[in-house]
């Protein structure tokens, strides 16, 4: 029996190393409280701010959002056009106000802006992925942030940055209440 009881505890220390590894990869803090987004309600995605040295972070974390939006439920999302830029140019980024009040042209009830703190591969043997991440929510007609999150995440050398940016900013996502509309029929009843 002694036998038996010393093999659990090294299990459960194993098991709790474990936990503890994954868990010290990720950190997100999300509001508390979210506005209830219809599925219907019209959000436009705003420019990320890349406050990194990695050039078209920010717009590569704008895409995923977008997708990961549209995959939440809902219907209407409208990303800021952004010109096509090379890695060498330094496109315009619109103020604060020229991003809001393209998205009151669009008819945006809400709109999601963000920043980009870290988007690289790790320098070492494994070279990890790390990601860092903000997103703000805002009522378009007075600028407001209404929610917010943040969250940082590493990965495994093996992984794709594009795969753990993703992961995180679908994590952070997760804390927006998204009201999903009624099913529609595949077929109308005859």
């Amino acid at each position: 029996m002694p036998r038996s009881s010393s093999l659990h505890r090294s299990i459960a220390a194993l098991v709790s190393l474990v936990a503890l590894l994954l868990g010290g990869c990720a950190v997100t803090d999300v509001s508390a409280r979210s506005p209830a987004l219809g599925a219907e309600d019209k959000l436009a995605v705003l420019p990320f701010a890349n406050l990194t040295d990695v050039p078209l972070a920010g717009r590569r974390a704008q895409a995923i959002a977008v997708s990961l939006l549209r995959q939440r439920g809902l219907r209407e999302v409208v990303g800021y056009p952004q010109p096509r830029a090379d890695l060498l140019s330094r496109a315009a980024v619109p103020t604060e106000q020229q991003a809001l009040q393209w998205a009151r042209r669009q008819g945006a009830r809400y709109a999601l802006d963000g920043s980009v703190t870290e988007w690289r591969y790790k320098t070492g043997v494994d070279s990890e992925p790390a990601v860092g991440v903000v997103l703000r929510l805002r009522d378009v007609a007075d600028g407001r942030v209404v929610w917010s999150a943040s969250g940082a995440r590493s990965g495994w050398g093996y992984q794709a940055l594009a795969a753990v940016g993703q992961a995180q900013i679908q994590a952070l996502l997760r804390g927006l209440d998204v009201v999903a509309a009624p099913a529609r029929a595949a077929h109308p009843a005859p």
